[in-house]
């Protein structure tokens, strides 16, 4: 049975509970700039601007999660790998996991069971429609789960004692039930790069910068008439904006000279702006910028280089982090398996394991045993 189907049977018997009392997504962070005129961090509002209209963002967050989606794993329980490696609602779960901490901050994975307790199927929740309800200690006693007008509570175990979510949290240093995306850092950055991008939208289309300017210079010191100014300014209109006249020579009557416009200091100020903008998007989820095709960056000598940065400062981290979550969650079902990324079969690791495989063999004073351990073996 699926996630949807529960929940849709849950409500239509009528066993769905009043909405709890449950802390909502409010991080202390949200609020501490307040008072300096900075709006609230809004998830909603930030993805639809990060995720959906800007391409920086977009793709830095595609480039980890679907690197740490596709991350292969050590063997492992055949059952546990299928549960994993499954899809949720259409879209692999590790993917769809890591791109929730990225944006959010915070994953709840729901694991559903069949008539015997057994897990048959994670399932991703949105995060942004969960809430904690703390109990009397402080810790986690359920989530609340919100959908449309309805909210179905969902206890951290079942009666059996087995844990029905599993919680995954980036590390947030004020706040005890949930985590700081990456998304909130980037916010800035992102709102400085749409607004560029909007204004460069400007001067194509509104011609907000001319490209030069039509100079009337008469002897007499007089000017144009209205009769005359209509008709020059419908004349380029017609014959000489827009694509299909791109280039057209232009013939000028008497008095009337032709000068060139080029990009202020100001306006190559801006671009440099929006440049910048897009490396602190890059640097807020761990992409290097050499790998979204942004110039100015020299820090890696290519992309092989970038490449092996990428994994070894933010998928693998992100994918240990995350696998280890499912493992904890999963351990009562499957207490001796392991989760973990291999790192043999990871080709833009190939050259590094390369060089520890030959560093390993070559030490006479180790025994196998201890060689395969250095290795990662059993």
């Amino acid at each position: 049975m699926s996630f949807l189907t529960t929940i849709a049977s849950a409500f239509k018997g009528g066993s769905h509970a009043r909405a709890p009392l449950a802390r909502g997504f409010v991080s202390p962070w949200a609020l501490a700039f307040e008072s300096a005129g900075a709006p609230p961090y809004e998830y909603g509002r930030s993805v639809r601007r990060a995720y959906c209209d800007n391409p920086v963002a977009q793709r830095s967050v595609r480039i980890v999660a679907e690197g740490v989606g596709s991350a292969p794993l050590q063997p492992t329980d055949p059952a546990l790998e299928a549960l994993v490696a499954a899809t949720s609602a259409g879209q692999a779960l590790v993917e769809t996991v890591a791109a929730h901490l990225l944006l959010h901050g915070n994953a709840y994975v729901q694991v559903m069971k069949d008539a015997a307790g057994q897990p048959v199927e994670l399932f991703a929740l949105r995060p942004e429609r969960v809430s904690v309800v703390a109990g009397e200690d402080g810790w986690p006693a359920a989530y609340a789960y919100r959908l449309a007008d309805r909210t179905l509570t969902i206890p951290v175990e079942d009666e059996a004692g087995w844990p029905n979510l599993v919680h995954l949290r980036g590390f947030h240093p004020g706040d005890d039930h949930y985590g700081a995306g990456a998304l909130a850092a980037a916010e800035q950055a992102v709102a400085i790069h749409n607004a560029a991008s909007a204004w460069n939208r400007s001067l194509l289309e509104n011609a907000a910068r001319p490209s030069g300017a039509l100079v009337f210079e008469s002897g007499d010191g007089g000017g144009l008439t209205g009769e005359q100014f209509e008709r020059l300014r419908d004349e380029l209109a017609a014959g000489f904006q827009g694509q299909a006249n791109a280039g057209r020579p232009m013939l000028l009557e008497g008095g009337l000279k032709w000068q060139a416009m080029a990009l202020s200091p100001a306006d190559m100020d801006f671009a440099t702006l929006k440049a910048a903008a897009a490396r602190d998007i890059a640097l807020a989820f761990g992409v290097p910028p050499m790998l979204l095709g942004l110039p100015g960056d020299n820090t890696y000598a290519n992309y092989r280089e970038a490449n092996r940065a990428l994994w070894r400062l933010t998928l693998l981290p992100l994918a240990g982090k995350i696998l280890a979550g499912l493992r904890e969650g999963l351990e009562p079902w499957f207490p001796e398996a392991a989760l973990a990324v291999d790192l043999d079969r990871v080709p833009a690791l190939a050259e590094d394991r390369e060089k520890l495989w030959a560093q390993v063999s070559a030490a006479e004073f180790l025994s196998a045993d201890e060689k395969r351990a250095l290795l990662g073996l059993e």
